[in-house]
């Protein structure tokens, strides 16, 4: 039986944990290597202690509706995307309303996580932590690991000849950059074109004399400023859509989205991407297509080599005259701390039952909390995961047998090995993965059933936005507050903007009310089908 938890980190991951494994009568004790909670959220100015945080100016790419944990809405006050400053108020709020405080332990390392001598019978773990030059060992029943995909800067330097031997300029990894300062009137090359290099240089272009953005891959670029400007993730990520996903053949899924992805503006024009790609990545980032328009931000193809002061791409052009090189190349992971026989059995999610457990340990007691890219918010993805595993570790949920969880692994595993600025191509669909935890933690609400108990939450649940409350309607940790969360929801993302109030005397609430009575027999059929 597990009852006391080892929790290793005090992330957004970690804050989960904690506060699921109270829910389920656990003991966690949670240990945070810093001094605060928040993990990369908490800005920090200095590079030195390797922690990886944020850079100043960033803003999340999902809304609070779709961000936050699932019994604990975002402030109504708060705007739908968030500076990093109110993310760490938020999970502070979130640590003090539900007393996670006192299970952390701060300025405490977790030096090695191993199994205990009898792990075959009793699952237990001998954890080693190190506080103010002090090592205590400690035993546990269970290990969440979540520490995240944070971790180690990936900068493949031997994919870019010259770069350490020739190049006489700067080079850096994003996870050195806090500001543009620095890069006042200088020639900057940005390597990637994730949401991270696409930020870093529309801010760097307000200073620069001049950015250079390298892109490797084809790039669908997104506002989340969607429909009748409403949050994009609020209006896309819906079960509807999903619906309509899962039902129509995939060459026109494919090309509606195409057509969808093409709507702002043309990418092929710009030179981000063509309806012909079959490999692509997503981006959220408002200000990149002007940038590009106005010249600010010039857009180049791969990295060939580098000289002393210039960059040579793969098509012949060069750039001369470069005085800095930005990568924006992504992290790695490596969980240095668990010992060699546990950490060898897994070299990406992917090699994870449901990205969180090893499958091949004798007793399911390690868990990786947070370890997943999705194309929505992994803090909801985290929560659920620790929901979940939380509920295996009290009794409640079991797994399948070892040869059952390797089979899905090895089904779901891509052929090709992706190195970490690629992952972006594994993003698993929010809404599936979601589904598919709920499922096993047997919290997934049934669409079908509530059309017939409660309409008005049905068609909320169907065609609005896919928000966490939904996974608080039944089942364990069931949260009486979630319907009136659902309902109120798009009040909550207006409230911020209605700081002056115009008079708008149009009332679509009849044409509101038409759309649901005609859209009723479609969620009907498409509530019937996917609970079969």
């Amino acid at each position: 039986m597990v009852r006391r938890v080892a929790v290793i980190g005090a992330g957004v991951g970690g804050l989960a944990s904690v506060k699921c494994c109270l829910d389920e009568g656990l003991e966690p004790t949670c240990f945070e290597r810093s001094e605060d909670i928040g993990g990369v959220w908490r800005y920090t100015d200095s590079t030195d202690s390797g922690r990886v945080s944020v850079y100043r100016s960033v803003i999340t790419n999902t809304s609070k509706e779709m961000s936050c944990f699932s019994d604990f809405p975002c402030p109504e006050d708060f705007p739908s995307y968030l500076p990093h400053g109110l993310v760490l108020e938020y999970l502070r709020m979130y640590a003090r309303h539900f007393d996670l405080l006192r299970h952390i332990s701060f300025k405490t390392t977790a030096l090695s996580v191993k199994k205990r001598p009898d792990f075959a019978t009793s699952g237990q773990w001998e954890v080693i932590t190190e506080t103010n030059g002090i090592q205590e060992s400690h035993i546990f029943d269970a290990v969440m690991v979540c520490t995240g995909h944070y971790q180690e800067p990936y900068l493949p330097l031997a994919s870019f000849p010259g770069i350490d031997t020739h190049f006489k300029g700067q080079y850096l990894h994003s996870r050195d950059y806090k500001d543009a300062e620095a890069f006042q009137g200088k020639r900057v090359l940005v390597v990637g074109i994730g949401n991270t290099g696409g930020d870093l240089s529309v801010e760097l272009s307000r200073v620069a004399a001049k950015v250079f953005l390298s892109a490797r891959s084809s790039t669908w670029v997104f506002s989340r400023v969607s429909n009748h400007g409403f949050p994009l993730d609020m209006v896309h990520t819906t079960r509807f859509n999903h619906f309509l996903e899962w039902l129509l053949p995939s060459a026109l899924t494919k090309r509606i989205k195409f057509r969808r992805f093409n709507s702002w503006f043309n990418h092929a024009n710009y030179g981000l991407a063509s309806t012909k790609s079959s490999n692509f990545k997503i981006i959220v980032n408002e200000e990149l297509p002007f940038c590009l328009l106005s010249g600010t931000i010039v857009l180049k193809p791969k990295v060939k080599e580098f000289t002393e002061t210039s960059v040579v791409f793969e098509d012949g052009t060069t750039e001369e005259n470069i005085d800095v090189v930005l990568f924006a190349t992504g992290y790695t992971f490596s969980f240095s701390f668990l010992e060699e026989s546990v950490r060898s059995l897994f070299d990406d999610n992917r090699s994870l039952y449901k990205c969180v457990f090893p499958p091949q340990l004798e007793k399911p007691t390690l868990a990786i909390i947070g370890l997943v890219q999705l194309t929505g918010s992994v803090m909801v993805g985290s929560e659920m995961q620790a929901r979940w595993v939380t509920g295996i570790f009290a009794g409640w949920n079991k797994l399948p047998a070892t040869s059952r969880m390797m089979a899905d692994v090895l089904k779901k595993k891509p052929t090709v090995k992706r190195n970490p600025s690629e992952r972006e191509n594994l993003k698993m669909s929010f809404i599936s993965y979601t589904d598919e935890i709920a499922s096993c933690a047997g919290i997934k609400p049934s669409v079908l059933q509530l059309f017939l108990v409660d309409p008005r939450l049905a068609l909320a649940i169907f065609f609005g936005p896919c928000t966490p409350y939904q996974y608080r309607l039944v089942g364990r940790g069931k949260w009486s507050g979630a319907r009136d969360a659902i309902l109120t929801q798009w009040q909550r993302t207006l409230k911020p903007l209605r700081n002056r109030v115009v008079d708008d005397s149009s009332d679509s609430s009849s044409g509101w009310l038409w759309i649901c009575l005609l859209a009723l027999p479609v969620a009907l059929t498409a509530g019937f089908l996917l609970s079969k």
